[in-house]
């Protein structure tokens, strides 16, 4: 069974490279509250600032993944400077989802600790140095391939902070979240689960915090009502929506988004349209 399979279908992974080359001095990025940002050294000594309390060093060819980019500096010497790739990330159409959420405030990782991507970063690095047709839409799915590896890193080294991907990692759980993702219209109870798990319930109830820091039947709820989200701002009706995530009727589901939104559906859905409407020129 394909674990991360459940997330990135759900919230879809998309990349956009928005610089390629050789940085000199000082190069400045702005917060960014609905995207993550990459930054691919290949070579060059890169000084970190705004990413965490004390500056840093980069010095070998390094992946940097910053799931909440805060404002934050990239320096370089004025003279040879450093080759860079920088790309931002998004997953679905807003910041807040499970996988980022997963992943702490710095994922930083030397190249050499990840094997098997040689092949795609020479491929990469090839497209970013050269005007090729087509150059741009390549190396966006590049990078998303890259990410792609780069989370199963994170989860192979558990580099996650609790949370889907935490619980996607463990032997046990993996396949059961998965479960959860691919069905969440099932009357899911915590004996399901835990004989899914093979675990006796109070065993699967204890692993299961200790791993994603929630109850299981936390877990399930907030997926259910991140899913109905999904449903409904692509124009499903209510009463097919809550059917959709395991809720009986269209007020259950109110009530859920109530609980862990404190709005209803319809308002939620209201705050959605009318940023959309400000920015292509329609007044509310």
């Amino acid at each position: 069974m394909d674990t991360m399979a459940s997330l990135l279908n759900s919230f879809s992974l998309q990349a956009g490279v928005f610089y390629t080359g050789n940085i000199c001095g000082i190069h400045d990025f702005e917060h960014d509250a609905r995207r993550g940002h990459l930054h691919l050294i290949r070579s060059g000594t890169v000084q970190v600032r705004g990413v965490t309390r004390r500056r840093f060093k980069v010095d070998e060819p390094t992946l940097m993944f910053l799931p909440r980019p805060d404002q934050h500096r990239l320096v370089t010497d004025d003279g040879p400077g450093a080759d860079v790739v920088c790309a931002t990330v998004q997953f679905g159409g807003s910041g807040v989802n499970p996988i980022t959420a997963s992943l702490p405030d710095l994922v930083q990782v030397p190249l050499v600790q990840m094997p098997g991507v040689d092949a795609l970063l020479d491929l990469m690095f090839e497209e970013a140095f050269h005007e090729h047709p087509g150059r741009q839409g390549v190396l966006d799915r590049l990078c998303e391939v890259l990410m792609v590896r780069l989370l199963r890193h994170c989860m192979d080294r558990g580099l996650t902070q609790g949370g889907a991907l935490a619980g996607l990692a463990d032997v046990r759980l993996g396949p059961v979240l998965a479960a959860l993702h691919e069905h969440p219209q099932h009357p899911w109870d915590l004996p399901r689960m835990a004989q899914l798990a093979g675990m006796s319930r109070a065993r699967f109830a204890v692993r299961f915090r200790e791993v994603t820091g929630e109850t299981p039947a936390d877990y399930l709820g907030a997926w259910r009502v991140m899913t109905a989200q999904r449903l409904l701002a692509r124009g499903s009706p209510i009463k097919q929506v809550a059917e959709d995530v395991g809720y009986g009727s269209a007020s259950a589901l109110s009530r859920a988004f109530v609980r862990r939104l404190g709005i209803a559906p319809g308002q939620w859905l209201l705050q959605q349209v009318l940023p959309t409407q400000t920015e292509n020129g329609v007044s509310p």
